[in-house]
């Protein structure tokens, strides 16, 4: 059973920093593409951040410089640090995993909330 548990979401003002983790289990970590996505209100899905298990980065023109992602095999854990936060990076943050094998290769954590003030 795949399951991705995200922590580290909250309310902080703009300007500031959080860091979000995500525990991967159920799935194996060293070969899936592990990434971060967003869905603010009214608006669809978009990817954030991923990185693919040769440890290559791609990441969305709106967070480059500011965001970085991260991942540790040894504990199955990608993360992202998101610095010099903006009121329009406000969203629910869903981590993914996408693994190369089995019926099903597409999976989502239950998402977090980021909220940035002005």
């Amino acid at each position: 059973q795949v399951q991705l548990v995200e922590s580290g979401g909250g309310l902080v003002q703009a300007g500031g920093s959080l860091r979000l983790s995500c525990a991967a289990s159920g799935i194996v970590f060293s070969i899936s593409t592990m990434g971060w996505y967003r869905q603010a209100p009214g608006k669809q899905r978009e990817l954030v951040a991923n990185m693919p298990p040769d440890g290559s980065t791609n990441y969305a023109e709106s967070v480059k410089g500011r965001f970085t992602i991260s991942r540790d095999t040894a504990s199955n854990t990608v993360y992202l640090q998101m610095n010099t936060l903006k009121p329009e990076d406000t969203a629910v943050y869903y981590c993914n995993a996408n693994r190369p094998y089995g019926v099903v290769r597409r999976y989502w954590g239950q998402g977090t909330q980021v909220t940035v003030s002005s």
